[in-house]
C-alpha cells in the first residue's frame, strides 16, 4: 500500500482569469505559482491547453511554458496537455524539442485527443488539417519518433527535437488513451479533476494491458484532483463557491472567469445543476488539512496511483498559494 510520502505531488495549472483582474495578472500569477511549487518541492507543474474560454489563459501552452522555464530553475514543467488533434506533430516536436534543448531534463509533453474547446473553435484551429478516426495513435508515434535519435535516410528530422527524448505522457478521461498508453508503454494521467466517472476502469485497463517499453518499465498513473485546502473546513467550503460558480458557468455556456466566493450557493443553482457540479467535482478534496489528508488517504487506498496532480480554483491568489503549501504540509505530516 503506497503512502502519501511515497506519492508524487504535482500541479495542473489553467492560469485562471479572475473577473476583476487582467489576463496579464493571470499569466504572472502562473509564474508566481511555479516558483512557489519549486520552493515547496512539487514534482512537476503542467499547463492545460484550452481555447476560446475567457477564464483560462493557458491557450498558447508552449509559449507560456517557455516563460515559466526561463524564470524557474529546477521544476519540471510540461503540458497537461497539448490537444494533439489541433496541431501538426512535427510542430509540437519542434516546439517541445526547442524547450528541452534550452532547459534539459525539465520539459515533459502530455498529449490529449480532445479538442479542448467548442466545435466552432476546433474548426478554426484545425483549418486545412484532415483528421481520420485513428489519427491520434499515429500522431503520438510520429512525435515519439521525432524525439528519438534519427535513423539513416530519415526524410523528416525535428530540429530542434531529435535526440531530446522528451518524456511523453498520454492523458484521457475515457478508456481510449488508457489502452493506447498501455500498448505504447507510456505513463498515463487520468483527467479525474473534471471527468471522474471512468477513473477506476481506465486505471485497471491500463495496468492490466501495460507493455514495458524503452520509455517505461512498469505502469505509472497520475490522476487529477481538485483541491480547496484552508485552515478550517468552513473557510474551505466558502472558498470552494468560486469553483462551483465556475463550473456552473461551464454548464450554462457562460463566462468561466473566477468569481468571488459567496456565503451560500442557495438560489444560484438549480437541483440538477448542483448535481452536475457535484459529479464534476466528485474527486475534489475540500476542507481543512486534516479533512483533506483523510480524503487523499482514502483516494490513494482506492486507486493505488503513483501521483496526484492537483488543480485549484480559489479566487484570492494568496489563499490559492496557501492551498498548495498546505497540501505539501499534508504530504510531509504522515
Amino acid at each position: 500500500m503506497p503512502t502519501l510520502k511515497d506519492t508524487k505531488f504535482s500541479i495542473l495549472e489553467l492560469a485562471p482569469v479572475r473577473d476583476d483582474k487582467t489576463i496579464e495578472f493571470s499569466l504572472k500569477h502562473a509564474l508566481e505559482l511555479a516558483k512557489h511549487a519549486e520552493q515547496l518541492g512539487y514534482d512537476r507543474l503542467w499547463l492545460a491547453e484550452h481555447h476560446n474560454m475567457d477564464g483560462i489563459a493557458s491557450s498558447a501552452t508552449s509559449v507560456l511554458l517557455g516563460y515559466l522555464l526561463a524564470n524557474t530553475e529546477t521544476l519540471k514543467v510540461g503540458s497537461g496537455g497539448i490537444m494533439l488533434p489541433n496541431h501538426a506533430p512535427l510542430v509540437v516536436a519542434e516546439q517541445f524539442g526547442t524547450l528541452a534543448t534550452l532547459y534539459p531534463d525539465r520539459v515533459e509533453l502530455g498529449l490529449g485527443r480532445a479538442p479542448g474547446t467548442d466545435q466552432v473553435t476546433m474548426r478554426a484551429l484545425r483549418r486545412g488539417r484532415q483528421e481520420t478516426e485513428d489519427q491520434f495513435p499515429h500522431d503520438v508515434v510520429e512525435i515519439l519518433n521525432y524525439f528519438d535519435d534519427p535513423v539513416p535516410h530519415q526524410k523528416i528530422v525535428a530540429t530542434p527535437g531529435h535526440g531530446t527524448h522528451v518524456p511523453v505522457w498520454l492523458l484521457g478521461s475515457s478508456l481510449f488513451s488508457a489502452q493506447l498508453a498501455a500498448k505504447l508503454g507510456l505513463p498515463y494521467s487520468f483527467a479525474s479533476h473534471f471527468a471522474p466517472r471512468m477513473l477506476q476502469s481506465a486505471i485497471t485497463l491500463y495496468r492490466e494491458n501495460f507493455e514495458p517499453s524503452k520509455y517505461l518499465a512498469q505502469p505509472y498513473v497520475s490522476i487529477g484532483v481538485p483541491t480547496i485546502v484552508a485552515i478550517t473546513d468552513e473557510e474551505a467550503q466558502f472558498l470552494a463557491t468560486s469553483a462551483y460558480q465556475r463550473v456552473l458557468g461551464l454548464i450554462r455556456g457562460q463566462s468561466l472567469k473566477l468569481k468571488a466566493p459567496v456565503k451560500s450557493m442557495e438560489g444560484l443553482w438549480s437541483v440538477p445543476e448542483k448535481m452536475s457540479v457535484d459529479n464534476f467535482y466528485a474527486m475534489a478534496q475540500i476542507g481543512s488539512s486534516e479533512t483533506v489528508k483523510n480524503g487523499l488517504l482514502d483516494l490513494l487506498e482506492q486507486t493505488q496511483v503513483d501521483e496526484f496532480i492537483f488543480t485549484c480554483d480559489i479566487y484570492d491568489t494568496d489563499k490559492r498559494l496557501e492551498n498548495f503549501s498546505l497540501l505539501m504540509d499534508i504530504k510531509h505530516s504522515i
